[in-house]
C-alpha cells in the first residue's frame, strides 16, 4: 500500500491566477463592495457559499480535495482521485468551479482541466462537463439541480462516482435503451482507452500541476506510482481486466483476459514515461517494475500501425445510435 499523504483536504488559499474562471464575476476596484453578493457578508449568496465551505470542510471523502479562495469566494478548485474498480483508478482529476451571482438558484459553472485529453463521454477536451446535476445534460427532475437540496459536495461526489465510473462507455446518451449486455465488448475496449488516457493525464499533471495542488500531485504519485506501473503490466499481459487491478488480490501469472494490440502499443509508449516521471517525484520503485514485459508478444505486432484507434469506432457508433434515438423521440 502507498504512504499516507500529508495534504489538507480542505483549505483556504489566495492565489487564483490559473483558475479557469478567474476573470468571471470580477469587479472593478472602485465598485461598491456592499452591492457585490460575493463580498457583502450579509448577502444570501455569501452566506450560502460559507455554508458550502463548512459542509466541505467537515464531510469530504478521503479521495476528494478542495481549495477555496479568501479573496474570491465565488471560485473553488477540486481534485478528485479516481477510485479502485474503474479505469480511472489512481488518477487525479482537477475541476474549476464558479458560483453564479444568484447562487443557489442556478447551479455552479464547472470546467474540467483536461490538458486537451478526452477521457470520458461526459468530460470534453475543451473542459466542458456534461452532467444532469448542473443542467448541462438531460435527466429526470430528481437528477437536476435543486436550489433547496443540491450542494457542491453532492456535485463532487457525483463526478467521482457517476462520471468516473467502472464502465464510462455507458455514460453516452442513448445506450440505456439497449442494456449493457449488448455492448459489453465495446465497453471493455473503451476502458482500455480510458485507462491509457488517464495515464497520459498523470504525465500532464506532473509536468504542469494546478496551482495550490502541486504538493498533492507529487505526494500522490510518489505513493501510487508503483501501483500504476504494476497495473499497466498486468493489464497489458491480460492478467486482469482493465480497471480491476487490486493490490489486495494476487493476479494469475498467465493471461486470462483478451487485450487489444492497440492497448499494448499504448503501454509500450506510456510505461517508460510513467516510470521516469514517478522516479522524479520520489516514488520507491522496487525491482520488478523497471520494464514493461508483455508475455507471448509477437515482435511484428509491436507498434503496428494497421490497428485503428478503438475509441474512434466506439464513439462514432455511439453518436449514430444517439442521433437515431433523438430522431425517434422527435417523431414521437
Amino acid at each position: 500500500m502507498g504512504e499516507t499523504i500529508d495534504f489538507e483536504q480542505f483549505d483556504v488559499v489566495s492565489d487564483n491566477t490559473d483558475h479557469h474562471f478567474a476573470r468571471l464575476n470580477k469587479k472593478n476596484e472602485t465598485s461598491d463592495a456592499s452591492s457585490d453578493c460575493f463580498t457583502n457578508e450579509s448577502s444570501d449568496v455569501y452566506r450560502r457559499i460559507m455554508k458550502e465551505w463548512k459542509i466541505l470542510a467537515h464531510n469530504l471523502p478521503e479521495t476528494i480535495y478542495v481549495r477555496v479562495y479568501e479573496n474570491r469566494v465565488d471560485l473553488l478548485r477540486a481534485m478528485i482521485v479516481g477510485v479502485a474498480g474503474t479505469p480511472y483508478h489512481d488518477g487525479l482529476f482537477c475541476f474549476d468551479i464558479a458560483f453564479p451571482p444568484d447562487y443557489p438558484n442556478h447551479p455552479p459553472k464547472i470546467h474540467y482541466c483536461s490538458y486537451g485529453l478526452y477521457i470520458n463521454p461526459n468530460l470534453y477536451r475543451n473542459g466542458k462537463v456534461c452532467l444532469s446535476l448542473i443542467n448541462t445534460w438531460q435527466g429526470n427532475k430528481n437528477e437536476k439541480w435543486d436550489p433547496s437540496r443540491s450542494t457542491i459536495l453532492q456535485l463532487l461526489v457525483s463526478l467521482q462516482g457517476l462520471v468516473l465510473n467502472d464502465m464510462p462507455y455507458f455514460n453516452e446518451a442513448g445506450l440505456e435503451i439497449f442494456g449493457r449486455g449488448m455492448y459489453e465488448k465495446r465497453a471493455r475496449a473503451y476502458n482500455e482507452y480510458a485507462f491509457a488516457h488517464s495515464c497520459k493525464s498523470m504525465l500532464c499533471l506532473l509536468q504542469r500541476p494546478p496551482q495550490n495542488f502541486q504538493g498533492l500531485v507529487v505526494a500522490h504519485f510518489r505513493s501510487r506510482g508503483r501501483a500504476v506501473l504494476v497495473a499497466c503490466n498486468d493489464y497489458a499481459n491480460g492478467r486482469v481486466r482493465v480497471g480491476l487491478y487490486s493490490e489486495t488480490n494476487e493476479p494469475p501469472l498467465t493471461s486470462c483476459e483478451k487485450v487489444s494490440e492497440k492497448f499494448k502499443d499504448w503501454m509500450h509508449v506510456l510505461y517508460p514515461r510513467l516510470f521516469s516521471a514517478f522516479i522524479q517525484c520520489g516514488a520507491s520503485l522496487e525491482t520488478g517494475v523497471e520494464h514493461l514485459s508483455i508475455i507471448n508478444e509477437s515482435p511484428k505486432n509491436m507498434g503496428n500501425g494497421k490497428y485503428k484507434v478503438i475509441v474512434k469506432k466506439v464513439v462514432g457508433k455511439i453518436r449514430k445510435i444517439y442521433a437515431s434515438t433523438l430522431k425517434t423521440r422527435v417523431k414521437n
